[in-house]
């Protein structure tokens, strides 16, 4: 640890403030040394890029530029072309913005702020140029320079001046959930706690997962993190991920055996102690991986047609007992190889991606053409008053709901963002009014005017450094830039700058009224869908046939999870609890690894067990209306009774441990299976 590496990470968020003010000074002057038209733009910019992390405002940063430079050649596509025709013009920017917004939530990656970025600067360049559209090329090009510049200035002072690293933030809250994983893990293979106390320790991990996911998108575009950090991570995340519904597994068969169960095993009982103290152990007093698994293996018994559900259940808890011993062993030879700075790609790794989670996202198609429906209507909204009142400062409009529009759309209820939004906007303006007529008259040296702008301006690099108060602080930031229009000599008129800063917020008002009528849903709405978008899923799991989608399947359930997990409060109590223990996440992995043991067994028994999943496939599709039917659980019997008679072992032990897994998952309260009398082996 360096000496001043305390003081650095106490004063992290006035040192993010004085940087970030900085390099605003720096890009404006810049800006106004190369006499752009609106050096302004580029000092706003600063404050829209930067992040407290180098790799947040870097990735940030570069997405920009890009998204920028496409919606200044769109600009100079529409513009000229369509300048005779407005309502034309209006309709195609609205639909350019909403197709770059639908786009853009259909991401969901910081590869999104493209797209965004691509719609909304349309809105800026293209409505306020369209009484001088002949010189809408050098506009566009004006533009992008004092964005690139703003960009440029940002980039650099993040980078150099102090920089925050993502890699040892990602890297410490990795080494938390891990431990917290371990310390779960150790609690339900001891059967230390209640089920509420696992589920509301399950449900921080999985939460706490999420924001890992997120501070790590930024890591590949960060310059100060070594070049191996992003595939080092995605080993490491893979092995977290599943670390999840093993647990939740190991929790549930132990529930089925019962302690007098388990009291009757007292062998198990002394491997289960023994696997708790191994989890958590230091590295060097552990055994080895290979003596776990020698231990899991000797209380492994043949399945056959004599196996009693009790037997069957504890063949399937070692299983899991496996895969924990697995991943368990994977992460600390991963963290220890990370740390040591040693390449992970030579690591004997016992747990391999192809059994893993593929980074697959969960997409709301819905959602989101709702949500660009939104925005466009709230754009053609503010240019049809525009023009119907001949409003000369009306552009601020329909730009401003481009802007509120885009911004927003990926919270649950974006209405109430755009609102606070608007209020904060309000303040800018009251502060860009005193600013303008009061005090920057006076003001005739660019030191001078430096020392006026930073207590404001501090104060707004102080807010978005504070997670809690980022977008308050951007609002201002942004807002107070952009109406300040500071340039080379002073301009400003009060008719001109009200009747500006009145449009600015009609456009941010129509933005919020239009939301609420296109996304009137909120958290409620979206986190039910999302279980409604589960059973599908398992559906489709169970209509499929093929190989090789397990790692996909794994991947788009537990990205899932992680938006279900943010809105957990808003679920009925049942699916809040299968959420909880990962129900449904548990029952598709089962019904995957059970279809690869159908390739195994015998021509009969593949028979029963297609039938079920079939009949699987249609009670899941059904389940919002009708839930689960009783015939289901006879059918999943059936396959067990023809299952334990199959005469290959291997797949035989395979395709009982799947379908205990989707029992347990579907009706975990009925009771223990007990193969009917006379069942006949074809049945």
């Amino acid at each position: 640890m360096r000496a001043d590496e305390p003081f650095l990470v106490r004063h992290a968020d006035l040192i993010f403030a004085l940087k970030t003010f900085a390099a605003s000074i720096l890009a404006l002057v810049i800006a106004l040394a190369m006499d752009l038209p609106r050096p302004y733009w580029a000092m706003a910019t600063v404050y829209i890029t930067s992040q407290p992390l180098a790799g947040a405002t870097s990735s940030k940063a570069f997405f920009r530029v890009m998204g920028t430079l496409v919606g200044a050649i769109m600009t100079v596509a529409l513009v000229p072309n369509l300048i005779d025709a407005p309502e034309l013009l209006c309709l195609a920017i609205a639909l350019w913005v909403g197709l770059c917004l639908y786009l853009s939530l259909l991401d969901g990656t910081p590869r999104s702020y493209v797209f965004m970025l691509a719609g909304y600067t349309v809105a800026l360049i293209g409505f306020p140029s369209v009484s001088e559209p002949a010189a809408i090329f050098d506009t566009a090009v004006a533009r992008l320079e004092e964005i690139s510049l703003g960009i440029i200035c940002a980039s650099l002072v993040s980078t150099i001046v102090f920089p925050r690293s993502v890699a040892p933030a990602v890297a410490h809250r990795v080494d938390n959930w891990l431990s917290d994983a371990r310390n779960l893990s150790r609690a339900v293979l001891l059967r230390d706690g209640t089920s509420e106390a696992h589920r509301a320790r399950r449900l921080k991990l999985a939460t706490d997962i999420v924001e890992i996911d997120t501070l790590s998108t930024h890591l590949a575009y960060d310059r100060l993190a070594d070049r191996n950090a992003v595939s080092n991570l995605g080993e490491i995340r893979l092995r977290m991920l599943m670390l999840l519904p093993v647990v939740a597994s190991l929790e549930d068969r132990l529930a089925a055996l019962g302690e007098e169960a388990l009291r009757r095993q007292p062998e198990l009982n002394r491997l289960l102690e023994d696997l708790a103290q191994w989890i958590v152990s230091d590295v060097g007093a552990r055994q080895p991986a290979g003596r776990i698994r020698s231990m899991i293996a000797e209380r492994q018994a043949v399945l056959d047609d004599d196996a009693s559900w009790e037997r069957i259940i504890t063949t399937s808890l070692l299983s899991r007992l496996r895969e924990l011993v697995d991943l368990s062993r994977d992460c600390r030879a991963l963290t220890e190889a990370i740390a040591e700075g040693h390449d992970v790609s030579t690591l004997d790794l016992a747990f391999h991606p192809e059994t893993g989670a593929a980074p697959v996202r969960h997409r709301d198609r819905g959602l989101a053409l709702w949500s660009a429906a939104g925005a466009a209507g709230a754009i053609l909204i503010c240019c049809a008053f525009w023009i119907g009142t001949g409003w000369p400062d009306g552009a601020s409009a329909p730009m401003m709901a481009a802007v509120a529009c885009s911004f927003f759309a990926a919270q649950d209820e974006p209405a109430r963002f755009i609102r606070s939004f608007g209020l904060w906007s309000l303040v800018a303006i009251v502060v860009v009014a005193i600013y303008l007529f009061a005090l920057v008259p006076a003001i005739s040296h660019l030191e001078v005017l430096v020392v006026a702008l930073a207590p404001a301006f501090l104060l707004y690099g102080f807010l978005i450094a504070r997670p809690a108060t980022a977008g308050t602080g951007m609002a201002l930031a942004a807002n107070t830039a952009t109406l300040l229009a500071l340039q080379s000599t002073y301009s400003a008129d009060f008719a001109s700058y009200a009747n500006s800063a009145v449009a600015f917020f009609v456009g941010v008002a129509i933005a919020e009224l239009v939301t609420r009528i296109a996304r009137g849903v909120g958290a409620e709405w979206i986190a039910n869908r999302l279980v409604l978008s589960n059973w599908t899923t398992l559906a489709v799991a169970a209509e499929r046939r093929g190989k090789g989608d397990r790692a996909e399947f794994a991947g788009l359930m537990l990205h899932r999870l992680g938006l279900l997990v943010q809105r957990i409060a808003f679920l009925s109590e049942s699916d809040r609890r299968d959420t909880d223990s990962l129900v449904q996440l548990r029952i598709g992995l089962n019904i995957i690894d059970l279809r690869r043991a159908r390739y195994g067994l015998a021509v009969s028994t593949i028979s029963v067990i297609d039938d079920m999943l079939d009949q699987l496939a249609i009670a899941c599709r059904k389940f919002a209306s009708d839930g689960l039917p009783v015939e289901l659980l006879t059918s999943i019997d059936r396959a067990l009774a023809r299952a334990v008679k199959d005469p290959n072992d291997k797949a035989r032990e395979d395709a009982l441990i799947g379908l205990v897994g989707i029992r347990r998952g579907l009706f975990p309260d009925a009771p223990a299976y007990r193969p009917r009398a006379g069942e006949s082996v074809a049945a």
